[in-house]
């Protein structure tokens, strides 16, 4: 497994304290930010290091998850820097999703004060700060506006051009990034996207994906039907309890060509999820005799659907002729499909490049770094056009900054 880290890479993350303004607040937070600035002078940058380099200020949100990041690409080229990455997540009560409106009520309570934080945490002003990346789509509309909202206020408070980011693209380009991995097959996947993709003349390629729900959403939706936490996340704490099981269960496997299906799979888990709750004890392996767990039921789970995912990702190896494979988006965190997909890649003589939570799951910094890399290239979003869209296809974007 290959994840160096970046330079001055650091992470923030957890619940906050204190009850802060609402977006409309943002003015008034912003002026008071520069006031502290010119009475502390705590952060100027003396002797002007940024000269030459660009940053860029990040924002995602769209799903559960707002992130601000603040990243720097220097101008004599060489790592970039994270000089902040902050997280704030809606937490639903065990049993439930997250709704879209409470969602973009939770988004616009905190944006103000984490940008603020993570400006303070980078030690860069206003001033140094080149461009505004957001996260144009694909995602929930109302938590998308939310963020869209502050990110064309602060472009027009502070005066900076906007960049409007794929929030796919945002995770391919982040990992890459970080483990260094030149040209490998993607495997992206999270509770709203699962694609295979490869890089081809410009663009990232979708050589297969979910034709109904996502993997993520598949586990999300099993953890709500199990009634467990959804803190830090569902899909993790399904992954803790797989830990310990150990019977595997027939499930369907839904593999057709290239792409997946795993909304049949959730009806069958969930049918085997009503069986066991309704005689705990009854229900026994047939060849051990031991009980039937719950635990065995998300092992069955994810032994089955990571399965999937490593059949149509070495198809896609096999096609383009890739060594390498590099897993992003919330579910790459799971060390379950990391080990699947290391041992198929070794036995292909290749290798796997994940990266660890501050990455994987949805954050600012993937959204400042992909943000910055098309606005190098001369790309901005106009006012008129800052928009965003619930779908926003990965293969929709000119990558201009590859060849």
């Amino acid at each position: 497994m290959a994840a160096p880290s970046l330079q001055n890479a650091k992470h923030r993350s957890g619940h906050l304290s204190d009850t802060q303004d609402d977006i409309l607040a943002v003015e008034d937070t912003m002026a008071d930010y520069d006031r502290e600035e010119e009475e502390e002078g705590t952060l100027s940058l003396c002797g002007s290091p940024m000269k030459g380099n660009l940053i860029a200020l990040g924002l995602e949100g769209s799903a559960n998850k707002l992130g601000v990041g603040v990243i720097l690409h220097p101008s004599k080229g060489g790592p970039v820097q994270i000089l902040a990455n902050i997280r704030q997540t809606f937490v639903s009560p065990p049993g439930q999703g997250f709704l879209p409106k409470d969602t973009a009520k939770h988004h616009r309570k905190w944006v103000v004060m984490l940008v603020r934080r993570a400006l303070i945490e980078a030690g860069v002003t206003v001033d140094d700060v080149n461009c505004i990346c957001y996260t144009k789509g694909p995602g929930m509309g109302a938590p998308l506006q939310s963020v869209a909202v502050l990110a064309r206020m602060i472009s027009l408070l502070w005066d900076k051009e906007l960049v409007g980011v794929n929030h796919c693209v945002g995770h391919i380009e982040m990992g890459r990034e970080i483990t260094g991995a030149q040209n490998p097959v993607v495997l992206y996947v999270s509770g709203g996207n699962t694609q295979v993709i490869a890089y081809a003349s410009q663009r990232y390629r979708i050589f297969g994906e979910a034709l109904d729900i996502a993997v993520g959403n598949c586990l999300d939706r099993f953890a709500r039907t199990l009634n467990i936490s959804n803190d830090p996340a569902p899909g993790f704490n399904i992954e803790q309890m797989a830990k310990n099981g150990k019977h595997l269960l027939d499930l369907p496997y839904a593999v057709k060509g290239m792409d997946c299906s795993f909304s049949g799979i959730l009806a069958s888990i969930d049918i085997l999820a009503a069986r066991l709750e309704k005689d705990p004890s009854g229900w026994r392996d047939e060849n051990t005799g031991e009980d039937i767990t719950r635990e065995d039921l998300c092992f069955s789970l994810q032994e089955t659907v990571f399965a999937m995912l490593v059949e149509i990702t070495e198809r896609a190896m096999a096609h383009v002729g890739s060594s390498q494979v590099l897993i992003v988006g919330g579910v790459g965190c799971n060390e379950r499909l990391q080990q699947m997909m290391g041992m198929m890649a070794r036995d292909r003589g290749g290798s796997v490049y994940a990266t660890d939570e501050r990455f994987c799951i949805d954050n600012g910094i993937m959204i400042a770094h992909a943000g910055l890399l098309a606005y190098r290239t001369g790309f901005t979003t106009s006012l008129e056009h800052s928009t965003c869209t619930q779908r926003f296809r990965t293969d929709e974007i000119l990558i201009k900054w590859r060849s």
